[in-house]
């Protein structure tokens, strides 16, 4: 039997359309967030900058110790980011406000890994090296890491960093949430523990809602009734109440949906049933099909 090209394509389409149809349920994107995990509340309204969060981090994580000393308020003057050598950096924000003396208050906000529920980064790891635990942390497992690093950009708070000084056995280093003093020792994270403000507050994720909601409620005037961590990308581990708009001190403002809900399913739809390899295929049989017509038009107009 000969088919004609138009005949071809709606053989194509028609496959394309049937194979799509089988695969949409496998399309369908599922949350693999754990149903009530750690996590730790940030109190900016209590924060004062000590940075002994920043210490009990370096000692626990056996890190360097830092080119200037935890009690040097000048680091305070520069914004940072975590890097490979600092899993959680404490930064000075002045929104404007003052005091009774009118001099500008300051709001202290702590970094690190926020932990998300649904997190990009382990969604982009093609290999596993990053996997999200029962108990809320977002672990990492050297053995498997390949240095691809999408990680690094798949992660909307640019939080996990890269030994880029070490050519042999380079790791991506970002805040572990202590998960071996968590699930091992049944203890709290380093920073959580030093605290001397009880800024920080370490429980399960819907007590620690719980605690933000009621805070908000009893003292309207001094927090805003926001719970950042709660819906921002379908939420995470770390969570902030604050009574300075988190778009001032360097939160950004986003979406409620996980962002591995648009790429996974994405992933699935293209991959699904073999969709995608049948579309390939379908693709190349029509290329060839058009060249192979083209050849013989080509002979015939030279035999004439």
């Amino acid at each position: 039997m000969r088919l004609n090209r138009r005949g071809f394509f709606k053989v194509v389409g028609a496959a394309g359309v049937a194979v799509a149809g089988t695969g949409q349920n496998a399309g369908a994107w599922h949350s693999k967030a754990p149903k009530d995990p750690y996590g730790c509340l940030v109190d900016l309204t209590r924060c004062i900058g000590c940075r002994k969060c920043e210490e009990a981090c370096n000692r626990v994580n056996r890190l360097p110790p830092p080119e200037l000393p935890f009690d040097d308020p000048t680091v305070l003057d520069t914004r940072r980011r975590p890097t490979d050598k600092a899993y959680t950096v404490v930064n000075r924000y002045y929104t404007g406000k003052l005091d009774e003396r009118s001099k500008l208050v300051p709001t202290f906000v702590k970094i690190q890994c926020m932990h998300c529920q649904d997190p990009a980064c382990v969604s982009a790891c093609i290999v596993g090296a990053l996997t999200k635990k029962e108990n809320g942390a977002v672990h990492y497992d050297v053995g498997k890491c390949i240095g691809c690093r999408y990680c690094m950009v798949a992660c909307p708070f640019e939080i996990p960093a890269y030994e880029y000084y070490d050519p042999i056995t380079p790791r991506v280093m970002k805040c572990t949430f202590c998960y071996e003093r968590i699930s091992k020792q049944g203890g709290l994270p380093g920073c959580a523990e030093i605290c001397p403000v009880e800024a920080l507050t370490f429980g399960k994720r819907s007590t620690l809602l719980e605690v933000a909601r009621k805070r908000i409620k009893q003292d309207p005037a001094r927090y805003l009734d926001h719970i950042y961590g709660e819906k921002e990308l379908g939420g995470t581990s770390w969570m902030y109440i604050s009574g300075e708009p988190f778009e001032s001190v360097g939160f950004r403002p986003l979406p409620a949906e996980p962002i591995p809900r648009l790429t996974e399913t994405i992933q699935h739809s293209l991959f699904s049933y073999l969709w995608s390899p049948a579309l390939l295929f379908a693709l190349l049989g029509g290329l060839m099909w058009s060249t192979h017509k083209k050849q013989n038009t080509s002979e015939k107009g030279g035999e004439s």
